[in-house]
């Protein structure tokens, strides 16, 4: 034992120089100071919402010779920045109303993010940066101190596909305090440059409209199923015939039976709906109508692909139309909804108007706006009111 006392300071000795360049001398100095660390944070860069909803955006391109700010989704038109001496652009917009807001740079010619801002808009591609103003009282789509649920991912192996995929599954607060219920279930769909997570990031929050309505007591509590509608990573295969097909398989044999055996789930056709944005909107009302022993609740937003004038329903779901009672009383809801901006409106209007001329029983809802997520929200909390026997 005295020996070992005797060579233990020569033992640490060397296993503490092994693990430095130079040993530390007591007493030696260090330039290393943390002592800023706790300064108040620096006033935020870019963007900046003002009290009065004006919003300053700022950008750092000292060798660019022209920039400019393109805000907003619809009928976007590009805002010259003026250069201060130290190489950053700015521009102060006016009063907005209170929303959610995409936006990106110019500059010479070039669209950028905004660096300073991590909150994007992304799907296939990343589309822009994302600001959003607060409401004097909260939004609809705003985040608000109510009770949450929860976001899980499941990754499957899709043996129609031949690929790995990913379902977002949303559960509401209700679902871990009441373990012995099950839930009905809304498959949600996203448009052609999304993916599975769009409907829950800040441009779609699908998960904190629903729980904003839950809170008011204006919607059932029901799980959101959100899986990728993208056969090879373009719009255009989502909405071909084949494509069509092969998601409506997909769905109905892989994602469906995977979610029901995850969760606790009603697997009943009246506890289920199925709607979506533009090419997922199209899929929701085909896939939907092909598989009413399935679904009792579809909807559509804005979708491309029903407001072209040579769509034939008939081409997809054969004779879908053909018995007026049959599909009435099938259906609980079938949902029609775009903007009255859109390009696409004139056809969703021809495609109601077809409708009443068959006597189906459906309901239209349109709202101001483009082709934008501005309209999707909103459609996206009426269509969640209509669902499971809960009436506006």
């Amino acid at each position: 034992m005295k020996q070992l006392a005797a060579i233990l300071p020569a033992i640490l000795y060397t296993i503490i120089a092994a693990g430095q360049s130079k040993p530390v001398v007591a007493g030696q100095s260090t330039s290393f100071s943390v002592s800023g660390w706790w300064n108040s944070p620096s006033a935020p860069f870019s963007p900046v919402v003002e009290q009065s909803d004006a919003i300053t955006f700022r950008v750092k391109a000292p060798a660019a010779s022209k920039v400019a700010l393109l805000f907003g989704e619809w009928n976007v038109r590009p805002q010259a920045m003026t250069k201060d001496t130290g190489g950053v652009w700015s521009i102060t917009i006016p009063p907005v109303e209170p929303g959610i807001y995409s936006y990106k740079f110019q500059m010479d010619g070039n669209d950028a993010v905004d660096l300073h801002n991590p909150v994007v808009k992304s799907g296939t591609e990343v589309y822009g940066s994302i600001v959003e103003v607060p409401g004097r009282t909260p939004r609809f789509d705003e985040i608000r101190d109510v009770p949450h649920g929860a976001l899980t991912t499941l990754r499957y192996f899709s043996k129609t596909l031949n690929r790995t995929r990913a379902v977002v599954v949303y559960t509401p607060p209700q679902y871990d305090r009441r373990r012995d219920e099950r839930f009905p279930v809304l498959y949600l769909r996203h448009g052609g440059g999304d993916n599975e997570t769009s409907w829950t990031q800040p441009a779609g929050r699908a998960d904190v409209i629903l729980e904003n309505l839950l809170a008011e007591k204006k919607a059932v509590p029901m799980l959101i199923v959100m899986s990728n509608g993208l056969v090879d990573g373009t719009w255009a295969s989502g909405s071909t015939k084949e494509g069509m097909e092969k998601l409506e398989h997909e769905l109905t044999d892989e994602v469906m039976p995977l979610v029901e055996k995850t969760f606790r789930t009603k697997n009943d056709r009246l506890s289920r709906a199925i709607t979506g944005l533009s090419m997922g909107g199209g899929q929701a009302y085909v896939m939907g109508l092909r598989n009413i022993g399935r679904f009792a609740w579809i909807g559509e937003f804005s979708s491309g692909l029903l407001s072209d004038g040579g769509f034939d329903i008939n081409e997809r779901a054969p004779g879908i139309f053909n018995d007026s009672v049959r599909i009435n009383t099938a259906l609980r809801l079938l949902w029609i909804g775009c903007g009255k901006d859109d390009p696409r409106f004139p056809g969703h209007s021809k495609l109601a108007d077809g409708l009443s001329q068959k006597g189906i029983h459906h309901v239209v809802y349109n709202v101001p706006g483009g082709h934008e997520w501005l309209v999707w929200r909103q459609e996206l909390e009426r269509f969640m009111q209509y669902l499971f026997n809960y009436r506006v």
